[in-house]
Order: C-alpha cells, then structure tokens, then sequence
C-alpha cells in the first residue's frame, strides 16, 4: 500500500485551488498576485516575482513581486539576455543557480541597489505556444536550505498556471474586442448613405488608397463623416483585422496628446504611477487616424514629424526606442494649404501627411443625398423609438432639402432624432425639425471680410445655433458638433459667447 506523505497532499489542494482561480477570477492582476504568492508560501522561498517580456522594448519588467523589498524591485527592468531572469527569457530554458556569488551570469545590480543579499535563484519560463513571454523565478529559502530539482519542478506548474491565465486572459480580451467591432462595423456598414456622383467618386478614390500604407489626409467640414471615411479605408484593407485607434488632435492640449500618442513610463510625470501604452502602439500593424490634425500645436507637429521621419518613438520618460508598423490617416476640417502658407501648420509635415488626399462634400453640394439619408435616418430611429409606421410629410421633406446643413450629416441626423421624440409618432412634420428656413451662414459672406474673420463669425453663429438647440447643455453641444467638451468650452470663451 502507497504511503501519502502530508506535504504531497497540501502540495495538490494547492495546485486544485489554484486551477479553479485560473478559470473563475477574470481580474488578471489580481490572479497572477494570488499565484505567485502561492508558490512563495507553498516553496518557503524569501522572494519570487514574475516577469513579463516587453517584445518592443526586449526588455521584462516586474508584473508581479513577492518580499520584503517588492516595491523596490517593481521599479527595475531587465534587458532580455541580461542577468538570469534575461537568459531565461532569451534561451526559454530554466535555470536553477545554488550560488550566484560562483555565476557570471548573475546580474547584482539589481540586489545590491535595493539592500537585498541572494545566494541562490531559481527561473522557470513562462510559454505560450512556442513563444515565450516572461520568467517566474524564487530567491533562496526562508530556512537557508538550498533550492532543490524538486523545487524547479513546482516552479515550473506555477509558471504554466500563469501563462494559462495571461492566454486566458488575452483570448477573452481578443473576442470582446472582435464583439465591439463587429457591433460597430454592422452599424457603421450603411452610414455612408448617398448616391450622388461627388460622393462616390470619394468612395472609389477611399477604395483605392486602402490596399495600401500610404499616409491619407481626409478634408471636409465638420459633420460630413470623415472619421467614416477613415474606417471604410481601414476596413477594406488588409488591416482590417488589427486595430483601428483613433486620437482626437484638438481634445488635449501638447503634454497630455504626447502621452497619449506615444505613451509613458511609470513615474515619468506626477500621476503616472504605472506605464501606459500610448496610441502609436495600440495601433501597431493597424491604422492610427489622427483626427482635427489642423489643432496640433507647432510643438507637437514637430514630434510628429520626428516619428514618421525616424520610423521609432520614445515614451515620455522611457529611454527605449520603440518601432511600430502603423498606418498614418489624417483628417481636418481647416483649408489645411492655408495653415501651411499661413505658417501654422508645418509644410513638411504636410507633404508626409498629404500623400493621397480625400476632400468629403458638404451636403449642400450634395443635395441628391439628402433625401435618402433623411429616410434612412428615419428608419434608424423610427424603430429605436418604436413608431414603425412613421414617415415624413411632403413639406418636412421639402423644408429638409431646401435647408443647407452647415453641420452637414451629423446635424441631419441629429435633426431627424429630434423630430422622431418630438412629433406625433405618425409623420414629421415641418414644424418638428430645429432648422431654420433662411439660409444657414449668411452673416459670414460679406465682402470685405477675410477669409479668417469669416470662418471665425461662422464658428460663432454655429456654436451659438447648437447651444440654443440644446439649451445651453455644452455636453450635448459638443456631442451634435463632434468635438470635446473641453474644445467647446474654449471656443466659446475664444469667441465671447454668451451664457444660453
């Protein structure tokens, strides 16, 4: 009859408890803390961490870090192939070291720096597949014994409990995230309604450019589906697969849209208590659309510049170059030529950006296409609101057609949602639609005027038209208009607005 011994017992509820946490806790954080701490409690060891591999930097850092020098340790990195932890994430094969002080591999720095003595260390990989993606490894014993083979071999389920739980991890990640955009793109699909020979001219060029990485900027006045004309771009294309991000130019002033574009290093700047991916890498083998490009400071067009000339970036706070794949879609609703004889816009930075350029038509030049988005705005919303037999009256229609949308399709759509909360529930009707019938804009064409002035007062007149549509909320404004709230809050401090 075989002998249990107690330790063996204790050994496999552990390893039980800790597969039933690998399938049942979704904070992945969290889970890694409570398997590393397991394996330090179970192994007796004064130390472990577990790192992971940053393949852009190949460098690991400190995910996890058990001890009583933890939060010394987490604000180290190691290069791959550096040290012991670097040699096992380069090669993927472990390592069991009984005296470091005997090992030229071993790296002190790290040890000496935080006032912790290590004589002996023992790391596993942790592999997905045939990659590997970070180390798991223990520092000596609580008693002074030697780490031991057997060790190496708990080590090693530890380790594969880890990998199992990041795998875990990404694979939930990957399907939300293939969820949000197939949601996405079946609503998005149809929004670029019209069948006038303008637009699709600008849909055969947009059909053109996607095969390619060529760097695209996309012209047109706010409202007429620029970051659409983005997605329809990406989406035809081979990168339709990867990600898609998109970064609002205007929404944050030149530290904040730094951080945003390239990301930062724990402890770069106050607040930053942990490293953040910026959205260069987010958009890696994918496409980045830089949206409202016309509102980057000169500073920032110069950093711009520098990443697009250079091929790499740094992080604000980071030493490591990063190289990333990304393809460059640019969109602005300014007469962007202008900025650059103007000198507000840089012109090199322009002829990087301008390699093949998308001019989206306003809806007044368009006006075949009024009508069909009207009614597919009303399908939209009739059944959203539940009035499935609502149409628009001949006079609505006309009063539609007529008007000449300064704010484009996103203020035909918004106008069109209004009507439908607002109406009978059986037609619209003239009276339901917040449009004037005098001809949007003609304040601002005076001769005599320049071509600044008159882009000012239309500014003015159209932020002002918004708010009163929406009682002076700036939220909602700023949602009818497209932009951030903040942006909103400047113009209307810019431009002496009064309080509605």
């Amino acid at each position: 009859m075989e002998t249990r011994l107690p330790g063996r017992d204790l050994t496999l509820d552990h390893l039980k408890e800790i597969s039933q946490w690998v399938s049942s806790v979704l904070d992945l954080d969290h889970l890694l803390e409570l398997i590393i701490e397991t394996a330090t409690r179970m192994m007796r060891a004064k130390a472990s961490s577990l790192l992971l591999l940053d393949r852009k930097t190949r460098k690991l850092y400190f995910k996890v870090a058990i001890g009583e020098r933890k939060e010394e340790v987490r604000k180290f990195e190691i290069n791959l192939g550096q040290g012991i932890a670097g040699i096992v994430a380069e090669k993927g094969e472990p390592l069991l070291i009984p005296d470091v002080t005997k090992d030229p591999r071993w790296y002190k720095q790290i040890s000496e720096s935080i006032g912790f003595e290590t004589r002996s260390i023992a790391c596993v990989p942790m592999k997905m597949g045939e990659e590997t993606i970070g180390v798991v490894e223990i520092i000596d014993k609580e008693d002074g014994s030697a780490i031991k083979n057997e060790d190496m071999n708990i080590l090693t389920v530890f380790a594969e409990l880890a990998s199992l739980a990041i795998s875990n991890a990404r694979k939930i990640d990957q399907v939300q995230k293939e969820n949000r955009e197939l949601k996405e793109e079946l609503w998005k699909k149809y929004q670029i309604v019209g069948e006038s020979a303008a637009l699709q001219q600008v849909l055969s060029d947009a059909l053109k450019v996607a095969n390619s990485k060529t760097s695209t900027l996309i012209l047109g006045e706010s409202g007429t589906g620029k970051e659409l004309l983005a997605r329809l771009i990406h989406n035809a294309g081979p990168r339709k697969d990867k990600p898609l991000i998109i970064l609002n130019c205007a929404a944050l002033p030149e530290t904040l849209l730094e951080a945003e574009l390239f990301g930062y290093e724990k402890g770069a700047f106050t607040g930053a208590i942990a490293r953040r991916v910026g959205k260069f890498e987010l958009a890696d083998q994918g496409t980045l659309l830089l949206d409202e490009i016309g509102e980057m400071s000169q500073g920032m067009q110069a950093k711009l510049l520098g990443v697009l000339q250079e091929g790499v970036f740094y992080r604000v706070g980071g030493s490591s170059p990063i190289s990333v794949d990304v393809r460059i879609i640019s969109a602005t609703n300014r007469d962007i030529e202008q900025e650059v004889a103007a000198g507000r816009f840089r012109e090199d930075l322009f002829y990087r950006l301008n390699v093949v350029k998308l001019h989206l038509p306003p809806l007044r030049e368009r006006k075949e296409d009024i009508s069909l988005l009207a009614n597919y705005f009303l399908n939209v919303f009739k059944e959203e609101k539940g009035y499935p037999q609502l149409s628009i009256s001949k006079a609505a229609m006309e009063k539609i057609t007529e008007y000449d949308w300064p704010g484009n399709v996103r203020e035909l759509r918004n106008a069109i949602e209004r009507a439908v909360v607002m109406g009978n529930g059986r037609e619209v009707l003239p009276e339901d639609l917040p449009i004037s019938t005098a001809k949007a804009g003609n304040a601002a064409l005076q001769v005599g005027l320049t071509l600044k002035e008159a882009e000012d007062r239309f500014k003015k007149e159209f932020i002002t038209m918004n708010l009163k549509h929406t009682r002076g909320n700036r939220t909602k404004a700023a949602q009818v208009m497209g932009i951030q709230r903040t942006y909103l809050s400047r113009l209307v401090s810019k431009y002496g607005i009064q309080e509605i």
